[in-house]
């Protein structure tokens, strides 16, 4: 599967890092040493103590599905990516990312369905998407 035709997300400085990380298979999260929040999306301040001093840390890349929805129809998708599920997934280090699973039945996602990352690659070297596939909790 490729990304496009769907938008490219913008690169800036303070994101790069977590674009390169996952073109390369890796999922980055922001952490604060100052109040040890580990958080998503990818920002400068902490989001809880408004802290500049946050780090990066690699995420474990597994979680489990909060809520999902999908839809049949989305203008300008590709039609084999039908259908789409999407899903809040809570990640092993605590914060909610909002992301697409693929490669699984959307009415067999449930709450609490294991997760695991994957990266779709773009057209851009230095850019992968990350998105969710269902797991087996053995």
């Amino acid at each position: 599967m490729s990304w496009e035709p769907r938008p490219v997300p913008s690169v800036t400085p303070e994101t790069a890092p977590y674009w390169e990380a996952a073109a390369d298979g890796t999922l980055l999260l922001r952490r604060c040493p100052d109040c040890e929040l580990t958080f998503y999306y990818p920002r400068a301040r902490c989001p809880d103590c408004l802290g500049d001093d946050v780090e990066w840390v690699e995420a474990d890349g597994t979680g489990t599905v909060y809520a999902h929805t999908s839809t049949e129809t989305v203008a300008a998708w590709p039609e084999e990516d039908l259908p789409l599920v999407l899903a809040y997934v809570e990640l092993t280090e605590g914060p909610r990312m909002l992301t697409a699973l693929q490669g699984c039945d959307p009415d067999a996602i449930e709450i609490g369905t294991s997760v695991a990352v994957t990266f779709v690659p773009t057209a851009t070297d230095d850019v992968s998407i990350p998105v969710f596939e269902p797991i087996d909790d053995d």
